[in-house]
């Protein structure tokens, strides 16, 4: 069997100097060449030194610092736990976890995860076993920490994957702690795909004459196309679905804002025919994990996700990174369209952009050193009333906790604006002088008119009858002037002229009998 392996990966990798069993489980894997971000910083975490990798995701940084780190553990004995390695999110530390367990398959090196949203009892039956490896995220580990379920006093080597997306989170509070409960005399390993002052700071204050290997990291990967869409938006959801259907589209991560709005339009893109599945922070991790699953497994072609739900994802043959929503900084960018072009694959990164988002865009271009191409695609077929791409309510769609979209009629300012206007579409409105026109012709009108009233926010629905169905008998008329009473304290007219009373601000009148 042992000669079926390829020799290439073997003499790549041997040089440097990784035992036979990290060689094997290298072979398995299929790693050939060495990445650029593997060869710069392996031989150097071998030497003991602490590293500072700049690189964007999707370049090989997991195993740059994995390899070395099981075989300085296989090389030595000491207290377990002995290396810690933090993620700012969970879908980050279960990929850095399967890696590590890839790569120390025939080693005895064991390794747990540690993160939060699920029972905490399992995690702390694991710690009990000292595992060689642990793979956390900042606020599960404080809190297991606090209840001295995990002792860090071992610690030989720390890692910091993501750490521009930890700051992002909030978590550099958390990690200071953390590290504050560590030796002293530790190897530090940083990898960031960005470096923002923040980070820079405390690099400065954690990282000791560091190994810097940075690759071009404010320069797309050369395998990304770079595509913008101008577009208003209400038509943005239109415009995912053409792209989906005609691009040569495989598979496609689309980024939004909200988690809400990412839910719904996973909804809409299901309708529509596109096995697509929502990532987003309500889900429970058992939910997260069935959903990126599908997205692997490629049962679902696409998955909608917000920036933090999706941050760490690690799925090959992504053909397409859609930005929905413009991402708020130029690092959150490259962030996003790291998730395509990956193991120097081909991919696209697809941008919708309003008008209002241009001066993002700039901010981009500035970042990466290039001017990315505009795509005016004007032939596909809009969606009405399929518009939440603002948050914005489409028309007829009405208040929420309104059926049918319809107002109330006890709205503050009432509906005598609407009674004294032009006539409207539907026959509902009325001039100031009156009319005589027959009743039939305005009963014909009124299920338009009651649609139409659908649409209203905010204003009063008229809810007295029109003057050629009251006549002027004298029992209408008396009628009429009852309901004046309950009509007084919303502002709805109910007499027959073109004139409404408007309510008295800070009084009610009530009237008995």
């Amino acid at each position: 069997m042992s000669e079926n392996r390829p020799t290439r990966s073997k003499g790549a990798f041997a040089t440097f100097g990784l035992c036979n069993n990290l060689l094997r489980a290298i072979e398995d894997a299929g790693f050939t060449e060495p990445r650029p971000i593997q060869s710069k910083s392996i031989a150097q975490v071998l030497k003991g030194r602490d590293v500072l990798g700049l690189a964007q995701t999707g370049t090989g940084k997991t195993a740059a610092f994995a390899l070395p780190i099981i075989e300085q553990l296989l090389a030595n004995r000491g207290q377990n736990p002995r290396a810690l390695i933090l993620a700012p999110t969970r879908e980050l530390a279960i990929q850095i976890h399967s890696e590590i367990l890839m790569l120390a398959k025939y080693t005895n090196i064991r390794a747990i995860t540690i993160f939060g949203g699920v029972n905490a009892a399992p995690q702390v039956r694991e710690l009990r076993k000292r595992p060689d490896i642990i793979v956390a995220c900042p606020g599960r580990l404080l809190d297991l920490m606090s209840s001295r379920d995990v002792n860090l006093d071992g610690i030989e080597v720390l890692v910091l994957d993501e750490a521009d997306h930890m700051l992002d989170m909030g978590f550099i509070p958390d990690i200071k702690r953390i590290v504050a409960r560590m030796p002293r005399d530790r190897q530090n390993l940083l990898f960031s795909a960005t470096m923002p002052r923040e980070i820079r700071s405390l690099t400065s204050g954690m990282l000791r004459d560091p190994h810097v290997v940075e690759l071009a990291h404010a320069a797309p990967l050369e395998t990304i196309e770079h595509a913008l869409y101008p577009v208003d938006h209400p038509d943005k959801t239109a415009l995912l679905k053409h792209i989906l259907k005609h691009d040569n589209f495989t598979s496609a991560i689309v980024f939004l804002r909200t988690k809400h709005r990412a839910r719904r339009l996973a909804e809409v893109l299901s309708k529509a025919g596109i096995n697509a599945i929502a990532l987003q922070g309500n889900m429970s991790q058992s939910q997260r994990q069935r959903a990126m699953q599908g997205f692997r497994d490629g049962r679902y072609e696409v998955l909608v996700a917000t920036d933090i739900a999706a941050r760490g994802i690690d799925v090959p043959n992504v053909s397409h990174v859609i930005n929905f929503d413009l991402p708020n900084t130029p690092e959150a960018y490259t962030h996003r369209i790291g998730r395509t072009g990956r193991s120097e694959q081909n991919g696209k990164a697809c941008t919708f952009v309003t008008k209002e988002d241009f001066p993002g865009i700039k901010a981009i271009e500035k970042k990466l050193c290039m001017d990315i191409p505009r795509i005016k695609i004007r032939d596909f077929e809009r969606d009405e009333g399929a518009d939440f791409s603002r948050g914005r309510r489409s028309p007829g769609q009405g208040r929420p906790g309104k059926k049918g979209g319809q107002s109330s009629g006890r709205g503050r300012h009432g509906s005598s604006n609407n009674r004294s206007s032009a006539p409207k579409a539907g026959g509902r409105g009325r001039s100031s002088q009156g009319s005589s026109s027959s009743a039939p012709a305005r009963q014909s009108s009124s299920a338009p008119a009651r649609q139409a009233s659908s649409s209203s926010f905010g204003q009063g629905v008229d809810k007295g009858k029109s003057q050629g169905e009251r006549g002027s008998s004298g029992q209408q008329r008396k009628r009429t002037q009852g309901a004046k009473g309950q009509a007084f304290a919303s502002g709805v007219s109910s007499d027959g002229g073109g004139q409404s009373r408007k309510p008295r601000l800070g009084r009610t009148r009530t009237r008995r009998g």
